[in-house]
């Protein structure tokens, strides 16, 4: 009987088998689901490939690498390209599954089809095998799926949807934030150690988290041994599986409820107000070159899946030895397939894509003006309030920081942000200009009449490169641990060691790398666009010089929690000036003139009488409403400068919100109880620092 929306439901269609393969009783299934899903009369499978002639269903005891059954698919259960078949009396706790394929096999035309190989399912909702993590798979060359029961309880919580402009993003590895002991979680390295460190992250003021790669990715990808210390594919960029959770970052095990822990941490993320971006990797997978295993996409459709040179080999504008080929109508569909999935089923609030300059590259590898995969992406219904953000290049030489294709719906990590404002911060020549463009939100990149005003992701650190601490601690990268003679990892580092290379005893050098290092977060902070800072930072957690930690998963990547309390200062400050720029959206976005006569955004910049750059913010403040002016002052020159401040707030009262010298707030912090408060239109600044005004 219909309902009252007209939809008929599943369990009160009556369906009967009409063949029996195996064994089990089975019928033609729904062709338009795919995936392996459960429904009242058994399980769905639904897999499709253009070039192969044949498939077979393998099912597997849990834990065994021997098939108890093999279904063949029969030719009238094809429909176009797409195999589909019910198999009722399935209970998903009872089973694995994979796939085999037979078809032409033809390397220089692409085809690797091989009725032998055993396929993991393309959108597998969880992959077994590599529960535990630094173990290889024991199936060795193969992986299974499960049939994932979601039937997770998300409550009457809304979804925080928090204007870009009042982000604050914090990228953290879900492994390394909390697996070093001193973390003090129940279950270290884990989603749920990371939704006990939810209070942490309140104090600290973020209200997002950008989490470095989750879909089930293999750590055991080229593990080997450097000096007697196992190193491995740490950061997760090689994808295995695009709509499967890594199940070794649960802290136990979730048999058929797979992901129920990232949801569990999800869920309360938003109960607390903070939004949950993933870190995807599209552009390449697991599987390698013509060197690589097959295990999902070659067996199903190379010749579809990447991006190949006519002879057959592997295009690699991904560094990691295959490209996806984003634009083909079937990949893009799985894409998007995909995004949606996280969307609807894990709640996701944005994306962070991993070299999206890919996602814009035709078949044969070249740019497009309007690539359907990123428009289809931001004009998608069920992405429409998902944040979309890209990584504006690849390792192909294509870099479109400020021209990617947007659509006025993707953001872009802003990588000029980064290089300009750091040569600038450590005192660089002739970078006035450029930084103050960067910090009011680099609309020379991003014309807001077409990007709008949320274009811009602004960094100073990532996962990618030194931290905050080791970009004032040493002036080249260090990274013998990694294997490879220290000729990995960028050369461009744009870093200063302050007068020492790596550690030291030298007071005046620790101090002046922990006033760099506020001068960074300041004006960071103090930044129009959406800023964004990588977990540590803000207590100057130390990779030891290594600007390529992919490999190490020890004490070189995980955070050290002593330095927290070491560095308690550090942590007040960042705490500090995340919470002005929550305070005062004047610097966040316009927010109507003032009375005062100040422009919405100014720059006053260096002439004959000073070398600072200040940066002046001026509209209406929330609340009541009176005038809101912030003024930030940088000095990145060696000796004290005077900052001339404009006509109008020569007779203004001006409150000392942060001062990273101390020549005005000796804690670097304003006192609510003891305000300093200067006048006069003159500020004198002490050698390379910053400081915050803010309108009595």
């Amino acid at each position: 009987m219909p309902t009252q929306n007209n939809v008929t439901p599943m369990n009160s269609v009556h369906m009967e088998p009409m063949d029996k393969i195996a064994g089990f009783d089975v019928r033609p299934g729904m062709y338009e689901l795919n995936g392996a899903v459960a429904i009242p009369v058994g399980v769905n499978f639904t897999i499709h490939s253009c070039g192969a002639t044949s498939c077979e269903l393998l099912l597997f005891r849990r834990m065994e690498d021997e098939p108890y059954a093999v279904l063949k698919f029969p030719d009238h259960y094809r429909i176009g390209d797409v195999y589909s078949m019910i198999v009722f009396g399935l209970h998903i706790t009872e089973f694995e599954y994979a796939y085999r394929l037979d078809g032409p096999y033809d390397p220089p035309k692409g085809l690797l089809f091989d009725k032998n190989r055993i396929l993991l399912d393309i959108y597998a909702k969880a992959v077994t095998g590599q529960s535990v993590w630094g173990t290889k798979n024991k199936q060795g060359s193969f992986y299974k799926a499960r049939v994932v029961q979601d039937n997770f309880d998300w409550g009457a919580q809304p979804a925080p949807l928090i204007p870009m402009e009042d982000l604050i993003i914090y990228e953290m590895h879900v492994r390394g934030f909390t697996r070093h002991e001193s973390s003090g979680v129940k279950y270290p390295g884990t989603f749920s150690g990371i939704k006990d460190k939810i209070p942490y992250l309140k104090e600290l003021g973020v209200n997002a988290v950008e989490l470095m790669p989750v879909f089930e990715f293999d750590e055991m990808k080229d593990c080997r041994e450097v000096d007697g210390r196992q190193v491995l594919d740490y950061w997760g960029y090689n994808t295995v599986s695009f709509f499967a959770p890594n199940t070794s970052y649960a802290g136990h095990s979730e048999y058929n409820r797979e992901g129920n822990e990232l949801k569990d941490l999800i869920k309360t993320l938003h109960e607390n107000n903070i939004e949950c971006f993933l870190d995807v990797v599209f552009n390449h997978t697991a599987e390698g070159d013509e060197r690589g295993p097959s295990f999902s996409f070659k067996g199903f459709d190379n010749n579809i899946y990447y991006m190949l040179t006519p002879d057959g080999y592997y295009y690699n504008f991904s560094g990691c030895g295959n490209t996806l080929n984003c634009n083909h109508p079937i990949v893009r569909q799985m894409i998007l397939e995909c995004l949606r999935y996280w969307t609807t089923a894990y709640h996701v609030d944005g994306f962070r894509f991993d070299l999206a300059s890919i996602l814009g590259r035709s078949p044969d590898g070249t740019p497009m003006s309007n690539p359907p995969l990123l428009q289809s992406l931001a004009f998608d219904p069920l992405l429409g309030n998902a944040k979309l953000i890209a990584e504006a290049w690849d390792a192909g030489g294509l870099y479109q920081v400020g021209s990617f294709p947007a659509w006025s719906r993707w953001a872009e990590w802003n990588g000029k942000y980064r290089d300009d404002m750091r040569d600038y911060l450590k005192g660089d020549y002739g970078m006035s200009e450029v930084a103050a463009q960067r910090i009011m939100g680099s609309r020379d990149l991003y014309d807001p009449k077409v990007r709008g005003n949320n274009a811009s992701i602004n960094f100073l650190n990532c996962h990618d490169g030194f931290p905050l601490w080791d970009m004032y601690s040493y002036s080249r990268k260090h990274n013998e641990a990694n294997g490879w003679y220290n000729v990995d990892g960028s050369d461009d580092n744009r870093s200063w060691n302050c007068g020492a290379e790596g550690e030291t005893d030298d007071e005046n050098i620790l101090a002046l790398r922990r006033k760099l290092a506020k001068n960074a977060v300041t004006v960071l902070m103090m930044s129009r666009g959406t800023p964004m800072f990588l977990a540590g930072d803000e207590f100057l957690n130390t990779q030891f010089g290594n600007n390529n930690a992919y490999c190490q998963d020890n004490e070189v990547s995980w955070l050290d929690w002593d330095f927290l309390k070491k560095n308690k200062d550090h942590f007040d400050y960042t705490k500090h000036v995340i919470g002005l720029r929550k305070k005062h959206s004047v610097v966040r976005k316009f927010s109507g003139h003032c009375t005062i006569g100040l422009p919405e955004v100014m720059n006053i910049m260096p002439d004959e009488r000073t070398k600072t750059v200040a940066i002046i913010y001026a509209g209406r403040g929330e609340g009541d409403k009176a005038d809101d002016v912030i003024c930030l002052i940088i000095n990145t020159f060696w000796e004290e400068q005077t900052c001339f401040l404009p006509q109008q707030l020569h007779s203004a009262q001006l409150k000392v919100e942060a001062d990273t010298s101390g020549k005005y707030l000796p804690g670097n912090i304003a006192d609510a109880a003891h305000p300093v408060v200067l006048s006069g239109g003159q500020v004198v600044m002490e050698p390379r620092s910053v400081v915050v005004l803010s309108l009595v």
